[in-house]
């Protein structure tokens, strides 16, 4: 194996066990925060190569440590070794185990908690270390779902081992401010710091990993407080000179804490609206369903023409908007549309065979054997493996993965939908109302901006959404869009229009100027602050897919 390879095996098994490399100035900045005295025992409980623990060897040196000495636990033999020549050669003492920290338990308490946890999303956090996690967060007090990825515990676990007084710095996933299975973590830093500060990024600062990153730094353990300290720079190397901090107090605890990057004043406008009834959350119109999920797409998911060469019959094919949703980004999806994706080839119709099997059906079945799609998880945990569960028609498709902001087409062309889209199923006594403008209404700056509160962001820049935070994202009321629907209506060709041109923003203040611009659903100065607060969070979210630019 070439040098080259071996690398890149290497490169491939750290990002398998969730480890990421710290750019320097970030472990300088959390080192230097959280190590305020010579005599402070400091720990980095998953120390990689000494990211964080050289810098902790500097700066105890810089505060008086004749012979400073560092604490660190790594699960991976080869890295604590060399965590240990990196300490030694900046002239310190380390003292590391090659254990999992969830583990540790030895009674030992240190005055700075100092890391970057280890990165695993629940599919591969699996076995006992899952379960070892989950026991060490419970001990805390701290239950998590199933669904917490690595870091959710470690954050836990790595509060517990500190004393009181002690400080927590760490380096974390964005999802601490967004998703539902860290609510607990949200509440348990509330609930057992002093003070929380959060420093969040405009550019990535992980080129690699897939998700946006914010810096934890919480303090005075063993107290509580209801509000953190927001600071906002552009990337790690303006570590060195911080803007100062802006204080924000969540709805609760473990609500999202996306709602900490406004300001109060716009955050009581959406509350306003949402009181008076003008907006509500879209689970007011309806049910939201994921859509069906084959466990192979390329296999499940064909084109007429491959359907065709495979002499599959007519009822054993079901038409469905085909996988991804670029072609869902106007208000409609119509029967011409659907055709249209069907003649140029795109896969619009779902293999979905009747009992019993033709022979082309059992042809097609048997070569998904020989290659192996059964052995899918989805597919082998359904019986029969090649029967994929399907919902009924929605009346509206709701796109998940978004680069600009979720969209509601309405599903004229009456097919079903796959788990890249979402289906809205409108309640029966208002579902005309709902189709008809419910997809125009919802393109409007409040709406918008609740997208960028509801959902999260992914390190590409892309907004997602799933069906329980789409539940509460604020759309127009059915009493709003009865209100508006004539004005809607005049506005609708132009809609259309700026939508098919990609000028989105162009067609939200075409619907802003019906829906919000009249009336006494909000004043021009709150529209304006609106827009602002939902213009500066896509920017945000946008320009963070260019990496960190250190």
């Amino acid at each position: 194996m070439t040098v080259g390879a071996r690398s890149e095996a290497q490169d491939k098994e750290r990002k398998a066990r969730g480890a990421y490399f710290t750019p320097a100035p970030v472990a300088e900045f959390i080192t230097e925060w959280a190590v305020r005295s010579s005599g402070d025992l400091v720990i980095d409980p998953s120390c990689g190569d000494a990211a964080f623990l050289v810098p902790a060897v500097m700066r105890l040196r810089a505060l008086g440590a004749l012979d400073p000495v560092v604490h660190g636990v790594e699960i991976h033999g080869a890295s604590a070794a060399d965590a240990g020549i990196r300490v030694t050669q900046a002239d310190g003492r380390a003292q590391i185990r090659v254990a999992d920290f969830f583990d540790l338990d030895d009674g030992r308490r240190y005055d700075a908690v100092v890391g970057n946890p280890p990165y695993v999303r629940y599919q591969g956090f699996t076995g006992p270390a899952r379960s070892r996690a989950r026991r060490a967060a419970l001990r805390a007090g701290v239950s998590l779902s199933s669904l917490a990825s690595s870091w959710a515990a470690f954050v836990v676990h790595a509060a517990s081992v500190l004393k009181p007084g002690g400080r927590l710095g760490m380096v974390l996933p964005a999802e601490l401010l967004s998703v539902n299975y860290a609510a607990p973590v949200r509440r348990f830093l509330f609930e057992h710091f002093g003070s929380v500060e959060l420093v969040l990024f405009e550019r990535q600062v992980f080129d690699d990993a897939e998700t946006d990153t914010v810096l934890l730094l919480a303090d005075q353990c063993g107290r509580s407080t209801t509000s953190a300290a927001i600071r906002r720079v552009h990337r790690s190397s303006d570590l060195v000179d911080l803007p100062e901090p802006v204080t924000r107090t969540p709805v609760s605890p473990e609500a999202k804490w996306t709602d900490l990057l406004v300001s109060p004043d716009v955050m009581g406008i959406l509350a306003r609206l949402k009181k008076s009834g003008a907006f509500a959350g879209l689970g007011y119109w309806g049910r939201i369903r994921l859509g069906a999920v084959t466990g192979n797409n390329k296999y499940f998911a064909l084109s007429a023409a491959r359907a065709a060469e495979l002499g599959l019959a007519t009822d054993d094919l079901m038409a469905i908007s085909p996988p991804g949703s670029g072609h869902l980004r106007g208000l409609e999806f119509t029967c011409e549309q659907f055709a249209g994706l069907r003649e140029s080839g795109r896969s619009v119709l779902l293999f979905r065979p009747q009992d019993p099997l033709d022979r082309a059906a059992r042809k097609y079945v048997s070569a998904g054997c020989e290659a192996g799609i059964n052995e899918a998880y989805k597919c082998r945990v359904r019986t029969p493996w090649y029967r994929v569960p399907v919902l009924e028609t929605p009346d509206l498709f709701l796109t998940c993965m978004n680069a600009d902001t979720p969209r509601l087409t309405t599903n004229e062309a009456g097919v079903r939908h796959l788990n890249s889209v979402h289906g809205v199923y409108l309640f029966p006594d208002i579902q005309e109302s709902g189709r008809t403008y419910l997809p125009i209404a919802s393109l409007n700056s409040v709406t918008l901006l609740d997208a960028e509160l509801s959902g999260r962001s992914y390190g590409g820049g892309i907004l997602k959404i799933e069906p329980r935070e789409a539940v509460r994202w604020l759309v127009p009321s059915e009493t709003l869009v009865s209100d508006a629907a004539h004005g809607l209506d005049s506005v609708r060709e132009e809609v259309v229009e700026a939508l098919g041109n990609g000028r989105l923003l162009d067609a939200v203040a075409l619907v802003d100027s019906v829906l919000l611009g009249a009336g006494d659903a909000m004043t021009p100065v709150d529209l304006r602050m609106i827009r602002s607060a939902a213009a500066d969070m896509a920017q945000r979210r946008i320009t963070r897919r260019s990496g960190d630019g250190r």
